[in-house]
């Protein structure tokens, strides 16, 4: 059965960690990688978008321990979680969907996000990054490390199996469920330059799951 995204989370928070570091390829080297990708100058602000329990912030907060965080993500537990595990560091944690948060203008030197957008939309993700552009100060930049689909017919069969499931379920359109549906590297960089980026690079790849340079 279809689980809401947060709720999916919530039932899974003692076991996040574990799960996301021995089962994912490559992720006990693109937590550090993406973190080293973030700048290091003091006080800088960074955006997290989806932080979970802030696996990419272990090691960034040991490259930078002044940076200012703010954090998004759906599930309470997970935000509980990563303040209990920096405490003492400059956090501000939001619980609710970085589709609806307003982040501000030109506040941020830089955003991330690793492994949270792969459940949407091109369509759904060109106005999130249009806002997420209009929110990093001139020069930042945004840090994407997640699971993309390796081709077209990939992501076309994702998005039609998790469409099949909503209608045999009768579950609403407009309520975000966890069901892996990414885009392919194309789609991504494509949708991040419609919304404003002046350029996206891959930087590095672990098998499905790439690193990504947008910069404002």
């Amino acid at each position: 059965m279809l689980e809401e995204m947060s709720d999916f989370f919530e039932r899974r928070i003692d076991v996040y960690d574990e799960h996301m570091l021995t089962c994912i390829e490559g992720a006990k080297e693109f937590y550090p990688y993406t973190a080293g990708r973030l700048p290091n100058k003091k006080n800088c602000r960074i955006l997290d978008l989806g932080c979970g329990t802030g696996l990419e912030l272990e090691a960034y907060f040991s490259l930078n321990p002044s940076a200012k965080i703010t954090g998004i993500d759906l599930s309470e537990k997970m935000l509980s979680a990563l303040k209990k595990k920096f405490e003492g560091k400059a956090l501000t944690l939001i619980s609710g969907s970085y589709f609806d948060v307003p982040f501000g203008r030109r506040v941020f030197d830089a955003a991330v996000s690793v492994e949270s957008l792969h459940h949407f939309t091109k369509d759904e993700k060109i106005p999130l990054y249009t806002k997420l552009h209009g929110a990093l100060k001139r020069g930042g930049y945004f840090v994407l490390t997640d699971y993309f689909a390796l081709s077209d017919e990939e992501e076309v069969l994702r998005r039609k199996n998790l469409n099949a499931l909503k209608a045999e379920q009768g579950v609403a359109d407009n309520v975000f469920y966890h069901y892996d549906t990414p885009l392919t590297v194309k789609h991504e960089t494509e949708a991040l330059l419609q919304a404003g980026f002046s350029s996206a690079e891959v930087l590095k790849n672990w098998g499905p799951t790439f690193a990504i340079k947008a910069i404002e």
